[in-house]
């Protein structure tokens, strides 16, 4: 198999990313790579390079199958995620973009939704399962990417920038991504 075409999906953390990747897994037939899956809420940042060693480097060595450890979020216990490498695949998550990131990526997309819009989306979708405790993480959270998003200006670097706050036109995207350089077809 060549190597897949990568597309990277950044934005804010509750910005609307991972609905974004699961509309354009559907049309690409893709595979999703979560950042999730290796950050956690005491290692917000720094998890970075397990995605290389898990994800990056196995497939330019050639491999047709990924198979990584994930990470507790909140205590809650979570399977290792196997699944096969297909001919297009996503990262999906705040900071998919970074810098140590970008010699992986063929394409790159950044969800743009205001801090406070994106708070109040996290807050309210994490309520259930924190509690009291959701909007104290998510200040500490926004604290990070604040960092992250000074440090490597995911938005400059992406290709397409969307509006978080309104429905995202999903097909102009795919458009995009089929017309640039190595776009693969759907």
């Amino acid at each position: 198999m060549s190597q897949p075409f990568f597309i990277g999906i950044d934005g804010h953390g509750g910005a609307g990313k991972s609905t974004l990747a699961r509309q354009l897994a559907e049309r690409f037939d893709a595979g999703v790579v979560q950042t999730d899956d290796f950050a956690t809420e005491q290692n917000p940042l720094d998890w970075w390079p397990l995605v290389i060693e898990h994800v990056f480097e196995p497939i330019r060595r050639g491999a047709t199958e990924l198979a990584y450890p994930v990470t507790y979020w909140f205590g809650d216990e979570r399977p290792p995620v196997e699944q096969p490498v297909k001919p297009v695949m996503i990262l999906e998550g705040v900071s998919a973009l970074r810098r140590e990131f970008r010699p992986y990526l063929d394409f790159g997309i950044f969800v743009n939704t205001p801090p406070a819009i994106a708070i109040a989306r996290g807050i309210e979708r994490d309520q259930d399962e924190l509690g009291d405790e959701a909007a104290e993480f998510w200040a500490q959270w926004q604290a990070s990417e604040t960092f992250y998003i000074a440090r490597d200006d995911p938005a400059s670097y992406a290709d397409v920038v969307v509006d978080g706050t309104t429905p995202i036109d999903v097909d102009a995207i795919m458009d995009t991504i089929r017309r640039s350089q190595s776009g693969p077809s759907a």
